[in-house]
């Protein structure tokens, strides 16, 4: 399936160990929103409580700025859908030091909005060098292909 959006800087900044599909708690014109490929997960995280999960700073805009209801907000919490079973899994592998769940794109399935999120490790400076370096290699390799 397509991401309708994705986060690109998590798959940078993280050591993605484990994805998990969700489905997300939204209003008719942030489904539209979405739909439409506005939202933003770049800075977003979970949290994850006993009964239930939450998306924090993900920015979905207005679908229509000026049909838009007094006081909403473009960065509110919102729900994620997970199994009782998913819930407890996350919160036991969260109390591990050094893991934390963010979520990796947004997608359509079938009627419905599902959140990619992805049980991730911060990757240190080294890594991240060579992450970049691989990616150049990679692009250079491409270029001599095509001459």
């Amino acid at each position: 399936m397509k991401p309708l959006t994705e986060n690109r800087k998590a798959r940078f900044d993280y050591e993605i160990l484990e994805t998990l599909e969700a489905g997300i708690a939204l209003t008719g014109p942030e489904v539209k929103s979405v739909r439409s490929g506005r939202a933003q997960l770049t800075g977003s995280f979970v949290l994850i409580k006993p009964d239930r999960a939450e998306l924090l700073n993900a920015q979905i805009p207005p679908y229509q700025p000026n049909n838009t209801p007094t006081g909403y907000q473009p960065d509110r919490t919102r729900r994620l859908l997970l199994t009782k079973k998913e819930l407890g899994h996350l919160l036991g592998k969260t109390k591990e030091s050094g893991l934390t769940i963010v979520p990796l794109s947004m997608y359509g399935k079938g009627r419905r909005i599902k959140v990619a999120i992805g049980l991730a490790r911060h990757k240190k400076a080294h890594d991240k060098r060579e992450t970049i370096k691989r990616r150049e290699v990679d692009r250079e390799l491409q270029r001599r292909i095509r001459e």
